[in-house]
């Protein structure tokens, strides 16, 4: 019979391109579930939040919005212009206007649940165009929509931005997205989303995460902090509680909500191949497994020659390409971890060979493959 072993560490691995850094988050024999509020898990049915959506123009821009080029945020600024009462039609000159000091953008917003209208929120403004940099930029008023059509806030404000883009005699230095801004409390909400928390009924919370254990734990934790039959496990991620018929909805839930529930986590492996970043949960199991890494380099230099005739010669001069191919074969490179080895072991063992982040997030998609790693395996 095989014997099944528990870490005895937890160990949060970070590579970046080259690098590697190893982080003890703690160590204990057989650590206890972890504790955690009700909110922090899991979330009300039906109580959501709603996207917003919005086109409109920023201007104030110091020579580094939208060129001529691009033709909507022209016409924006005839459809502005013309709500002020200044028309451009017949005018020759209005094709020849100039856009450098504004730029066209999407707007996007989170609707709050039970938000009501004179509630303020954060907006996010992006360039649409070919604009540098929103660096000084005022939003004008734009109407934010939802996926019904309707307006249900209207946005207008400074920008404020993360970064910013110069540019100088053919030089350029930029931090961060100056295409991007952010405008706090720029939106002013004009609809309310109706919700009466008195129709949901019967009451589900839904855990972030489907586990059937975790479910379970949650509706046994709520029963015995409020001294009654209440929740009931319906599935891996939806809890169904059964108020009375009176009962206050708002003050049940408060209750509900700062229960601490234990947790039951997946053991998962986290890979940004984008970023060559590995994160690694401490209750993933290993097996034991031997890997074999190496690999064939092959490298092609080029390079250019001129090759001039005899001084008295009839020839002409002639340029001439010289191709080298070199083949290097590297060492296999050996990590044998036997049963019990740790999430420690593996990572020690990775470091010693030298493996970059590539080969590390190659080597735990072949260990998944073999069945060596008992982890759910998520590459970003």
């Amino acid at each position: 019979m095989r014997r099944r072993w528990k870490a005895r560490i937890r160990v949060a691995v970070l590579v970046t391109v080259g690098f590697c850094i190893v982080a003890v988050l703690g160590g204990e024999e057989t650590p206890p579930p972890r504790l955690a509020r009700v909110k922090d898990v899991a979330t009300v049915e039906g109580v959501r939040d709603n996207q917003l959506v919005g086109y409109g123009i920023v201007v104030g821009l110091h020579g580094t919005g939208d060129s001529s080029q691009t033709v909507f945020p022209l016409q924006t600024l005839e459809s502005a212009l013309e709500r002020m009462g200044v028309s451009l039609q017949g005018n020759s000159m209005a094709s020849m206007m100039q856009t450098r000091n504004m730029a066209a953008v999407f707007l996007a917003g989170t609707l709050p649940p039970f938000a009501e209208p004179g509630s303020k929120l954060d907006v996010t403004v992006s360039s649409a165009g070919d604009a540098h940099s929103l660096e000084g930029g005022l939003l004008l008023l734009t109407p934010l929509y939802g996926p019904d059509g309707q307006i249900y806030a209207q946005a207008q404000g400074p920008l404020v931005l993360g970064g910013y883009a110069v540019t100088a005699n053919g030089s350029s230095k930029s931090v961060n997205y100056p295409t991007t801004a952010r405008i706090p409390s720029g939106a002013m909400v004009e609809r309310a989303v109706p919700l009466d928390l008195n129709t949901l009924r019967p009451l589900a919370l839904l855990l972030s995460d489907a586990d059937f254990r975790t479910a379970e734990a949650v509706a046994a934790a709520i029963d015995r902090e409020l001294g009654r039959r209440l929740a009931h496990a319906v599935d891996s991620r939806r809890i169904e509680l059964q108020p009375a018929a009176n009962e206050d909805i708002p003050a049940l839930l408060a209750r509900v909500e700062e229960v601490e529930v234990p947790v039951f986590p997946r053991a998962k492996v986290v890979v940004n191949e984008r970023t060559g970043t590995v994160v690694i949960g401490g209750s993933v199991r290993l097996e034991p497994v031997t890997i074999l890494h190496g690999g064939l380099v092959v490298n092609i230099v080029s390079h250019f020659e001129v090759s001039q005739p005899n001084p008295m010669g009839q020839g002409t001069t002639q340029v001439v390409q010289q191709t080298t191919v070199q083949a290097q074969d590297k060492p296999v490179n050996r990590i044998e971890l036997k049963e019990g080895a740790t999430v420690d072991d593996l990572v020690e063992n990775l470091q010693q060979i030298g493996a970059t982040a590539r080969d590390i997030i190659s080597i735990l998609q072949a260990m998944k493959e073999a069945g060596a790693l008992e982890a759910e395996l998520e590459v970003l």
